[in-house]
């Protein structure tokens, strides 16, 4: 998998979110208001046209982020660590296949706070837990970044071969081989937010996520076996392997942090 690729599947998260079917969905592409008021409209027109577009206020303001050339909803869900659902809910989006260049889309709960530095502060949830002030890994040493897991216990996915490591640059999690069918398992507790084959390079994907800081993306599978909404167990068969979108039977298993690939050996037990 290459780095566009990995690139790709980083915005997805939660697009992961508008119905419950594993079948493939078909993403509708970015439609560009700004370029289509250049064709149609005077300068001053198209100037309107672009003030226009929702959330446009916004621009530049933590927490919220632009729309660009080419993007999803499903991608710009995983690279912020969150669900397609929580985004499409968030910003009122009657059809969240739909987005525009430019448009400005909220990408943390309302009633979070986002300083100018990154720090996110997450309001009070239904458990009561305390608003909790949280750093991006970026601004952390690499090694500090990834120590603690918040109790999931992450297990191997796969008990296949490992053929591909993690790099920063080159891909964005490891590769497991295997034989076509073998079992993919899920790596800890939690929910499905992505189910389905919207993301080229990643061809059949599971994304799940286990809490407010942590997702998993499992992917190039053969047959899914869970549903988007569906809550899972550290273990369970959630997929079969396959080479969908690969050049040979493997899965493709990734660990976000806050959104961000990190490195998954550095959570998973030693073989």
């Amino acid at each position: 998998m290459n780095c566009t690729q990995s690139f790709v599947l980083t915005a997805l998260i939660s697009a992961v979110l508008v119905g419950c079917s594993s079948a493939p969905r078909v993403l509708a592409p970015v439609e560009d208001r700004m370029a289509s008021g250049r064709s149609s409209l005077n300068g001053g027109a198209a100037m309107d046209a672009a003030k226009a577009l929702p959330g446009s206020e916004n621009a530049g303001k933590p927490g919220y982020y632009t729309v660009q050339r080419g993007e999803t909803l499903t991608r710009i869900a995983l690279e912020n660590g969150q669900s397609r659902r929580d985004l499409t809910r968030w910003n009122n989006l009657s059809n969240p296949d739909v987005i525009e260049v430019g448009q400005v889309l909220r990408v943390v709960p309302p009633g979070a706070a986002v300083e100018a530095s990154g720090v996110v502060v997450r309001p009070v949830t239904v458990g009561g837990e305390v608003p909790v002030a949280t750093t991006p890994s970026k601004s952390a040493p690499a090694a500090a970044a990834v120590v603690a897991d918040e109790g999931l216990g992450f297990i191997w996915p796969s008990n296949g071969t490992l053929i591909g490591g993690f790099d920063e640059s080159k891909n964005k999690g490891l590769d497991i081989a295997g034989k076509a069918g073998d079992a993919v398992l899920a790596s800890a507790d939690g929910q499905v937010v992505y189910a389905g084959a919207g993301l080229r390079g990643y061809g059949n994907l599971i994304i799940l996520k286990h809490n407010n800081t942590f997702l998993t993306a499992y992917a190039h599978n053969q047959k899914l076996l869970v549903k988007e909404d569906q809550k899972v167990r550290k273990g369970e068969k959630i997929a079969e392997m396959g080479n969908t979108d690969a050049d040979r039977v493997k899965l493709h298993f990734e660990v976000r942090r806050q959104g961000k690939p990190v490195d998954p050996a550095k959570f998973l037990p030693a073989r």
